[in-house]
């Protein structure tokens, strides 16, 4: 008999193992494919990285900070691997307000064939109204920054939300949050013979229907229409999805594909996503069923009108809250992003959302958020050619300054 009970206390004992082993496993297997490949320090490296990240062709990832650097008025940084996986971060250029040259980069950099990069600053220039600007490289490992064009707030749009898009000719397309209605404006910048840069507005809105405030990066489609979205306006002043067609004989012609309504989403802050189908996807920050954003699908009908569809509303706890920045694609089709709050200590998470077979999405948390120089994402990622895939966040700009995260799978 006591052999028999010292067993079974023996017994007991295993099976209390084995549940707190169950129980740590996952978190533990969850930090394991997380890795912070480096953390700003709100000094001359820069503070706040608010947008998401580019890769050039040696692998190396370029970003923004919407502040710090020597100036205090942001930066942009280049992030090299070394061999044993070690990242190093060296910063490309600080803007300085007082040489005109902008203030707060925020949106996404784009390369162009010829290794330059280009983005948008939400505040400086000549007249503070934000800035698109240019860093071309040189062979010393230098970059010198070039604005482009500096917004004067009136016609011609004041305050960049997100970056530019090229197209093949290398004319530069984005928006602004505000025009001279109030409203913003969708640009068009063109390079002239002389190395100048001319401006033309190809769409303001008026402030209504047709939206107010366009957010987040344009996208173009294989037939050269360029989709975005507006964070208010639309029939219920929640927001839109608009297309941009350009016209045979010149100009654009602006139509609303969707004008959310709350319980499809509020305000939305990023742009949207095409599939091979031509299918729009996006993420609205607020609203939904549970008033913690929503992501959503527009699917174009035979007769040329569109059908939104909400793939997931965000219950606001450990699935993710707030989702500012906008979805990625992987190879397989599966969808990914970032929310800015939520999780197990509200410090958002990344997720992925899986079509099923019963022809909806399920979501899943790839990583939430636990400690606070990890905390707060609002860009979206991207992935390498072996499937890690790569984001950054923003910090809490007091305490932390942000980082740049892999996670591998």
């Amino acid at each position: 008999m006591p052999r028999n009970k010292n067993l079974g206390k023996l017994s007991i004992a295993l099976l209390v193992i084995i549940a707190v082993v169950l129980l740590i496993a996952p978190g533990a297997w969850a930090q394991s494919r997380y890795k912070r490949l480096y953390e700003f320090t709100g000094g001359a490296d820069g503070s706040g990285p608010f947008a998401g990240l580019v890769f050039d062709g040696a692998g190396s990832l370029y970003g923004t900070t919407c502040c710090g650097g020597a100036n205090r008025d942001g930066t942009v940084f280049k992030l090299t691997r070394h061999v044993g996986g070690k990242w190093t971060e060296k910063v490309l250029h600080t803007f300085v307000f007082n040489h005109r040259d902008g203030i707060g980069p925020a949106a996404n950099l784009i390369f162009d064939q010829k290794g330059n990069l280009y983005g948008t600053t939400t505040d400086g220039g000549a007249s503070r109204n934000g800035t698109v600007f240019e860093l071309m490289p040189h062979t010393s490992g230098r970059w010198t920054e070039k604005v482009l064009y500096s917004f004067a707030g009136g016609s011609d749009g004041a305050i960049p939300q997100g970056g530019v898009v090229i197209d093949a000719g290398g004319n530069l397309y984005g928006n602004t949050l505000i025009g001279s209605r109030g409203a913003g404006v969708v640009f068009k910048l063109t390079p002239k013979a002389n190395g100048r840069w001319s401006e033309e507005v190809i769409y303001e809105f008026a402030g209504g229907s047709d939206g107010i405030g366009p957010a987040g990066s344009l996208v173009f489609d294989a037939a050269g229409n360029l989709y975005g979205m507006t964070n208010g306006g639309g029939t219920a002043r929640d927001g839109t999805v608009f297309e941009l067609a350009p016209n045979q004989g010149g100009g654009w012609t602006e139509s609303v594909l969707h004008s959310f309504t709350g319980e499809d989403g509020i305000n939305p802050l990023a742009g949207v996503i095409l599939d091979q189908a031509g299918n729009l996807y996006g993420t609205v920050a607020g609203g939904g069923a549970f008033g913690s954003g929503v992501a959503f699908i527009l699917t174009k009908n035979q007769d040329g009108s569109w059908t939104e569809n909400v793939i997931h509303s965000f219950q606001g706890g450990s699935d993710g809250a707030s989702p500012y920045a906008g979805l990625t694609f992987d190879q397989a089709g599966n969808l990914y992003g970032t929310t800015r709050f939520g999780g197990g200590s509200g410090f958002g998470v990344v997720y992925k959302l899986t079509p099923n077979s019963k022809g909806g999405w399920d979501e899943s948390v790839v990583h939430p958020f636990f400690d606070n120089p990890g905390a707060y994402p609002q860009a979206d990622v991207i992935f390498d050619a072996a499937g890690n895939f790569y984001g950054t966040t923003s910090g809490d700009g007091s305490t932390t300054f942000g980082s740049v995260f892999e996670i591998m799978p």
